[in-house]
């Protein structure tokens, strides 16, 4: 087994992308494994792409067989909450059962590492802000449903097969790779900094804000914004907290501040000078008013240091990018 090569799940994907980046600069050999679904080809610059589903068991057997990595990152999954509300039988088929494969192939081929990609929806509606890892997981959407499935599968397949992983549970992943090398680029698009964005080159009719009653001092949601180039190198500490430690955690990653969907509006305003139109509408299931998270946990066992904490700086990256993408 080669302790530098890892196989990322989903690595063609928006975070999976930016922490392949953030790996190969660390010294790590990649395999992406991803299905081009939601991924692209154009985002595996950094290690070797094989394309396939997790679902396939003989296919992601014959990868890690191949290999031989030491750890996995899983990135797989479907990430649409209000889709998941719709489709739930889609959301458990890939991120539960999914899983379920790719973690019986690791278990077959003797890779007991694991980073997996959690979220804050595992936590559902906040009963204290911030969150901590310890607040209660009642999560409101099928797709955080299928989170903590996930993160239950790992603790039993820790007690049984000695699998070792951390849970990474994000709040809002946003921004671009600063140098423009990859960015955020979904299709559909959902989020709501991009969409702003697409409305500020003009190619959006507006962008919709989907609550405007909520108990918060504007109405609107507030979240907890952290650049995706943060969010990677969160994945190779733990990575290598893994590596050095050989020890099960959980962690949030998110900068413990909220903004508003009418201040990021305010902020794209002044960051691009352009003019952004919104319709207010009606809230979407799946949504809690206010998400900020703690990751002092992160900050002090992974020793973690977000560098990109600035909203401004935040959409700075983003617009660039999207800039870019005009061009292409």
């Amino acid at each position: 087994m080669n302790h530098r090569i890892v196989l990322v799940t989903g690595g063609a994907g928006y975070i999976g992308s930016h922490t392949c980046k953030a790996l190969y600069e660390k010294g790590f050999h990649l395999v992406v494994y991803d299905n081009l679904i939601y991924g692209h080809r154009d985002f595996v610059k950094w290690g070797i792409l094989e394309e396939g589903d997790i679902a396939d068991q003989s296919r992601i057997e014959s990868v890690i067989k191949k290999y031989n990595p030491a750890a996995v990152i899983h990135f797989a999954a479907f990430a649409y909450v209000g889709e998941s509300i719709d489709k739930p039988l889609k959301y458990y088929k890939n991120n539960v059962t999914g899983t379920l494969t790719l973690l019986d192939a690791m278990r077959k081929h003797g890779v007991s590492k694991i980073v997996f990609s959690s979220s804050c929806a595992t936590y559902g509606m906040p009963q204290e802000i911030p969150i901590t890892e310890n607040h209660p997981q009642n999560p409101i959407s099928p797709y955080g449903r299928t989170k903590l499935m996930v993160e239950e599968i790992l603790k039993d397949f820790d007690k049984a097969y000695s699998t070792k992983y951390i849970n990474l549970r994000y709040f809002n992943a946003a921004g671009a790779d600063p140098n423009t090398e990859i960015g955020e680029w979904h299709e559909p698009e959902t989020h709501l900094i991009p969409l702003l964005l697409t409305d500020a080159i003009g190619k959006y009719g507006g962008t919709k804000i989907y609550g405007t009653d909520y108990d918060t001092p504007d109405g609107t949601c507030i979240r907890d914004y952290i650049h995706v180039t943060d969010l990677a190198d969160a994945h190779v500490l733990a990575l290598e907290y893994l590596f050095n430690s050989s020890k099960s955690r959980a962690f949030n990653l998110g900068n413990g501040k909220g903004f508003s969907v009418r201040d990021i509006v305010e902020t794209i305003k002044k960051v691009t000078r352009k003019n952004i139109k919104t319709i207010d509408w009606k809230r979407r299931d799946g949504d809690p008013p206010i998400l900020i998270g703690s990751s002092e946990n992160a900050i002090r066992e992974l020793k973690w240091t977000p560098k990109y904490n600035d909203i401004d700086t935040i959409i700075e990256t983003a617009w660039k990018w999207q800039l870019k993408m005009i061009k292409k």
